[in-house]
């Protein structure tokens, strides 16, 4: 059968079928992976919405009070203020990082895409941060930034620009946007692997073909080349708002528990954090566990949502 006949239907009807595994056999080798799911995913998720929905007395669970401390996060305070302010830092920290490794992990990958020299060494070193404990990030850079001690500010004084030369950690217009470059920074190495391995996967005939057709360096980059990236951009998104939903190390390392300096780094998960283990409330578990549910559903939600419009744009374009 020559080439042109597999490409049409009959051509493909006729290519050797893949035998399907016995249904027995497919689920034998799903089974680990089901049984841990349930057991590290499924069953504490499921345990912490009944225990959102009683009231809590230490480790002691009162009455059922349905829906009354998804009501408290909104209705009492501190909650009803850190709650909306919360995932306003949360969704500033996804709006930022997506801006940042988007913009930088791409420009990475295509500078380093058709250069084989020394591309392995740098792949490597944009990825290493990525590698290391966000925690241990968090408090490098909180030392680099110290307004006392911190290389960043010295550096700054002597180049003249003692102006710049701020409390970045102290200052509430200042922190959060640390806490959101320090998080691209770390993970700028991730979406540069993977736009470099989708790079990697289109043909280089589809760009020579353009530039044959008098298309400039930008042009097949914007009309071929970014088009073809829509599902590995759509791929970067998705964890990188599911990332930023659940980001506790950096702000916890540059802010502290309470989102310091007056809650200008606090996020969702640090109010998880305070009222579970710090706040000293008798329905601790019950606040807690509301919290975590309601995170839980803004970041199912959301991720749903974002993935059916990225593969309704990712059909209209192909």
């Amino acid at each position: 059968m020559s080439a042109t006949d597999q490409l049409t239907p009959k051509g493909r009807g006729q290519r050797r079928r893949t035998a399907a595994l016995p249904t027995g056999t497919a689920l034998l080798f799903l089974a680990p992976a089901a049984i841990l799911f349930a057991v590290f995913v499924l069953y504490p998720m499921v345990t912490a919405f009944t225990y959102a929905l009683f009231s809590w007395r230490g480790t002691t669970q009162g009455e059922f009070v349905g829906m009354a401390n998804f009501v408290h996060l909104f209705t009492a305070e501190p909650y009803r203020s850190q709650v909306p302010r919360a995932f306003g830092h949360n969704l500033l920290l996804f709006a930022g990082a997506m801006v940042v490794q988007n913009s930088v992990g791409m420009l990475l990958a295509v500078l380093l895409h058709r250069r084989e020299r020394f591309r392995r060494f740098f792949q490597t070193l944009y990825t290493l941060p990525y590698l290391v404990s966000p925690l241990v990030i968090g408090y490098l850079w909180s030392l680099l930034l110290s307004p006392l001690f911190g290389p960043v500010n010295a550096l700054l004084r002597q180049v003249g620009l003692e102006s710049l030369a701020l409390p970045w950690l102290g200052d509430p217009s200042t922190a959060l946007w640390v806490v959101v470059l320090v998080t691209a920074w770390q993970w700028v190495g991730f979406p540069m692997l993977l736009y470099g391995a989708a790079l990697g996967g289109i043909s280089p005939e589809i760009d020579e073909a353009a530039e044959l057709d008098g298309a400039s360096g930008p042009q097949r980059f914007f009309r071929v080349t970014l088009p073809l990236l829509i599902p590995v951009i759509g791929t970067v998104s998705v964890l990188t708002f599911i990332g930023a939903m659940e980001s506790f190390p950096i702000p916890y390392a540059l802010g502290g528990s309470t989102g310091s300096p007056a809650g200008a780094t606090d996020v969702m998960s640090l109010i998880f954090y305070r009222t579970a283990f710090e706040s000293g409330s008798s329905n601790a578990i019950g606040i807690s566990s509301s919290i975590a549910i309601l995170l839980f559903i803004v970041i199912f939600g959301l991720s749903v949502l974002f993935t059916r419009w990225f593969r309704q744009t990712e059909r209209k374009l192909f």
